[in-house]
């Protein structure tokens, strides 16, 4: 009853989206099927509910339906799904078949999952929350009548890939199927494996790509700010806050928030943003009421996925909301056919970029390159790449690339033991590289920060924290 009474108020404030829009609305729950019926009508055209699936096919010999809320189990005890998945597979082999939205409990998001791979457009849980409930009908109207494109079409897109192999094809197949929904998505992988990029594949893929992609390193804000930064504050609600400030949920409206390295914030900040994301609201410092927040979450973590399960670094429930959709980007160990796309794509970036001669790789060099095990990934290729064009020699331009030329260390991965503990030389490596890139980009700059910065592909502020790390 309450639920009844919450549509009720929603429908005197909220306005009408589509009145011409036709809503089928099939689950067992009376009082469910009600309450949506309730917050729906007056939004839309015509509104039907139907809580026995068997007249399904009766009805649809009266109306023909551009949005159906699906509800995916209807006989008690069942919670297979397969009663709610017959129903899509009937109502997907109809001409200009409609958009069809799943309904699932919390617990049952991986069914949900099924459906979207199924050719669902979308999927909510339940309890929902009315606005996500509207929007998330919005968006599969605003992509039922926008001209489409196939499955096969966008899996064609590379979304800025760089990569022929099985796996990057399996990735750019996985963001086509993904990225049209709102579902949240994770990303996991190890370090430089390109998690940002894939999460700006998503967001460009998706409905929102018109709208604001903003990246916040999660693991860079203390605890002390994190609410500021992410949630916003009003002037004078604390020392040094001059004036209003919108928060990174807030500039991000209508857009993806993408979290990055989500897997080192602490426990308090991770309750924080679980209530975020539970209330779609937040509350800015100094302010006196919510304001109702709409981004799609992307996040990403270089955690193994077995400790995100461990409860004293990474509560469950926070993760259960984020990882919806998980998906996963191969090392570049495990992918060795794209490295000499790879290498070849980011030479040419950086003989431009610095305004050097084309030069090959030789035979021999390639041939070690695509076995060396790149412990920092497509990050540390990359960097190799513009330290052969940087400092590498240049007096013979018709002399291909060597091995020696990328910086790369010949040792063995393995950590060796000092006095001190257990020290990993690859990551050893990998800062002598960074410090020599920096280094290196810095003078080709002239000391201009703001130039340096943009060519290393990092913040200012960023660039100033390496700068005092390595002491340059």
């Amino acid at each position: 009853m309450r639920r009844i009474q919450a549509a009720c108020r929603m429908q005197r404030t909220m306005p009408y989206s589509n009145p011409t829009a036709t809503i089928f609305i099939i689950d067992d729950d009376a009082d469910i099927a009600c309450a949506a019926q309730l917050l729906l009508r007056r939004r839309f055209g015509a509104v039907h509910t139907l809580t026995d699936p068997a007249g399904l096919t009766a009805l649809l010999s009266k109306a023909h339906p551009d949005v159906v809320l699906l509800d995916l189990n209807f006989t008690p005890g069942r919670i297979d799904g397969s009663e709610g998945l017959a129903l899509l597979d009937q109502l997907q082999q109809r001409p200009n078949p409609p958009a069809v939205i799943a309904m699932t409990a919390y617990a049952d998001v991986p069914l949900a999952v099924s459906a979207l791979k199924r050719g669902a457009a979308d999927f909510i849980t339940k309890p929902w929350d009315n606005e996500h409930l509207i929007s998330t009908i919005r968006a599969a109207l605003t992509r039922r009548c926008a001209p489409t494109r196939s499955l096969a079409t966008q899996s064609g897109s590379n979304f800025g890939l760089i990569g022929n192999s099985r796996t990057m094809a399996d990735l750019r197949t996985m963001i086509a199927s993904v990225a049209p929904t709102n579902a949240n998505v994770m990303i996991l992988g190890e370090n430089g494996v390109g998690k940002e990029l894939v999460a700006r594949a998503v967001h460009d893929a998706s409905d929102r790509s018109g709208n604001t992609f903003l990246s916040v390193d999660m693991g860079a804000l203390p605890d002390s700010t994190l609410e500021s930064e992410l949630f916003g504050h009003r002037k004078g609600s604390f020392t040094g806050a001059q004036g209003e400030r919108a928060g990174r949920f807030q500039a991000a409206r209508g857009g993806t928030l993408f979290l990055d390295e989500i897997g080192n914030m602490s426990l308090s900040a991770q309750s924080k943003l679980l209530t975020v994301l539970e209330k779609r609201e937040v509350t800015p410092l100094g302010a006196d009421r919510p304001v109702a927040i709409d981004v799609r979450i992307v996040s990403a973590t270089n955690l193994d996925e077995v400790k995100l399960y461990q409860p004293n670094l990474f509560r469950s429930d926070l993760l259960f909301r984020l990882n919806t959709i998980v998906i996963r980007v191969s090392p570049l160990r495990e992918r060795t056919e794209d490295i000499p796309e790879l290498l070849e794509h980011y030479l040419h970036h950086y003989q431009q970029q610095y305004q050097r001669a084309a030069r090959p790789i030789t035979d021999h060099a390639l041939t070690r390159l695509c076995q060396y095990p790149w412990p920092g990934n497509v990050r540390e290729l990359r960097q190799a790449c513009e330290r052969a064009i940087i400092l590498g020699p240049n007096v013979d331009y018709a002399s291909g690339y060597e091995f020696h030329d990328f910086g790369l260390s010949t040792a063995s991965s393995a950590p060796v033991v000092t006095s001190t503990g257990t020290v990993n030389t690859d990551n050893v490596r990998l800062e002598e590289l960074e410090r020599e890139a920096i280094a290196a980009a810095l003078s080709n700059a002239q000391g201009n920060i703001s130039k340096a910065s943009k060519a290393l592909g990092i913040s200012r502020p960023a660039l100033y924290r390496k700068i005092e790390k390595y002491d340059i």
